[in-house]
């Protein structure tokens, strides 16, 4: 379980909001006894000097040293007053920017914020942005007007800053949106021996699993002692509040569910998928090098960066037709495309690199369906095959505007070919540790991988067939091991 403090300089830094034993001064913590090493404890800093030496410095700087997760840390504390570290940090915030109304030349705006929000609505972006920058809970943003609105400098406020009924009402709901748990009532909720977030995208329109799926996950980690609290891509800042997180949304390099794992990572949650399986997976180009290198069998395949003439020509004399392209992050057959012959070929290899600087071209293996193997550190936990659409080449099809999919079965580990199994698992062994979903071809003797994929789809009646309920146990037990791993 975890505890939660707001460390102030002084009690009555505290008074215009609502009272709570979970606030303490600078002495108080500074002399507490120290929890339980196995105790997550979160400290929100909001003492009234952060500068170098002085209390809210050595508030960060002894959280830090107590294994503690606080906010602001003592890095965002020196990037903040590191003019050339904040400048960099700061680099891809123009666009919120852009949208503000224009200036007199070297006039001079200066925002509150706190945990992201400010009163103007027309800063909000920016604001979050920023927060997300810099976390710490009071920022003061400082704009300058040349050509175009840029921040001159941001720097952290003290909470008596906020010196109207308006700025002070606001914070306070920030602050309890920002961090329920300070707020809860013991009976809200079973008290759980550790909490995980659940990372999921309402409007994923592919969702990893669905909504039964979830709730048996739920009742597999209760069950094990580990609460669960669904959140969002919105809920970025309230990682350190948990002690896992399992993503259960599609997974990319370039979106905030590689960002979500980067930074539970660095707060010290266990992550399925952690970032770097997410990295090696979500990239085609890398895993088919990796597969190659390693000498795990696959279809032919040779990477693509241009589509001239004279390249594809040397393609199709590599590789027979029909020809495989795939762009290196398509998920769910997305981003494939066969060609049939070279204007086919050339057609789409245009367009597709047009999308991307390289892609995959792949040897053609017919098969009536894929092999899925699910593997939770090195072990099979699943075997389903994936059917083919009727009248398509894939086990989705994209070509009515809505993602049709073949039929499925689902066996026990044991009564898929053990040729299957250990190609699979020599694949992943070369990912990591983490959950994986590896699909493969199997034609008479020969089996290759096609694809491993991080963050795999656990769907009820579907994955589950042959397990149940025991698949999302099998799953909550690996991560409870590692959870306790981390209390050691």
């Amino acid at each position: 379980m975890s505890h939660f403090y707001v460390v102030v300089e002084k009690l009555k830094d505290w008074q215009p909001y609502f009272p709570s034993p979970d606030v303490i001064t600078f002495d108080d913590y500074l002399h507490r006894v120290p929890e339980s090493a196995k105790k997550r404890v979160r400290v929100i800093n909001l003492c009234r000097d952060y500068r170098y030496l002085k209390t809210g410095y050595y508030c960060s700087l002894l959280a830090e040293a107590r294994n503690h997760h606080v906010l602001p840390s003592v890095a965002t504390i020196n990037n903040l007053k590191t003019k050339s570290l904040s400048s960099v940090q700061l680099e891809d915030t123009s666009k919120p920017l852009l949208n503000l109304t224009a200036g007199l030349p070297g006039e001079i705006k200066v925002i509150k914020s706190w945990f992201g929000k400010t009163l103007d609505k027309s800063y909000a972006k920016l604001t979050q942005m920023v927060f997300e920058k810099f976390p710490s809970p009071l920022l003061e943003i400082s704009l300058e007007f040349k050509q175009q609105w840029v921040i001159k400098q941001v720097k952290p406020l003290a909470l008596k800053a906020l010196s109207t009924p308006e700025e002070q009402e606001s914070f306070a709901k920030a602050f309890e949106n920002f961090s329920l748990q300070m707020w809860r009532k013991p009976k809200a909720r079973k008290q759980y021996r550790y909490d995980m977030a659940i990372l999921t995208n309402p409007d994923d329109p592919l969702p990893p699993s669905d909504p039964e799926a979830l709730a048996l996950f739920v009742k597999a980690a209760n069950s094990l002692g580990i609460g669960t609290e669904f959140i969002t891509k919105k809920d970025y800042m309230r990682l350190a509040e948990y002690d896992a997180l399992f993503i259960r949304e599609t997974t990319s390099v370039d979106d905030h569910t590689y960002k979500f794992a980067k930074k539970a990572e660095a707060e010290g949650l266990v992550v399925i998928d952690d970032p770097t399986s997410i990295l090696r997976c979500t990239n085609k180009i890398y895993l088919a090098d990796l597969l190659n290198t390693h000498k795990v069998p696959t279809p032919k395949t040779v990477i693509l960066n241009q589509p001239s003439e004279a390249r594809l020509r040397q393609l199709e004399s590599e590789i027979p037709y029909p020809i495989v392209l795939k762009i290196p992050d398509g998920s769910f057959s997305r981003g494939v495309v066969k060609a049939e012959n070279f204007a086919e070929l050339q057609a789409s290899a245009k367009q597709l690199l047009s999308e991307s600087a390289l892609l995959l071209a792949q040897e053609y293996m017919y098969t009536d369906y894929d092999w899925r193997i699910g593997v939770f550190n090195h072990k099979p936990l699943f075997a389903s095959r994936y059917y083919m659409v009727k009248d398509h080449w894939q086990i989705y099809n994209h070509e009515t505007g809505e993602a049709v999919s073949g039929g499925f079965d689902t066996l026990p580990t044991y009564e898929a070919p053990k040729k299957v199994i250990d190609v699979a698992l020599k694949a992943t062994k070369l990912i990591g540790d983490g959950f994986y979903g590896v699909d493969l071809k199997q034609s008479g003797d020969r089996v290759v991988v096609i694809e491993v994929n991080d963050n795999p789809s656990i769907d009820s009646e579907v994955e589950d067939m042959f397990l149940g309920e025991q698949l999302y146990v099998e799953i909550m037990k690996e991560i409870l091991r590692r959870l306790e791993l981390q209390g050691k």
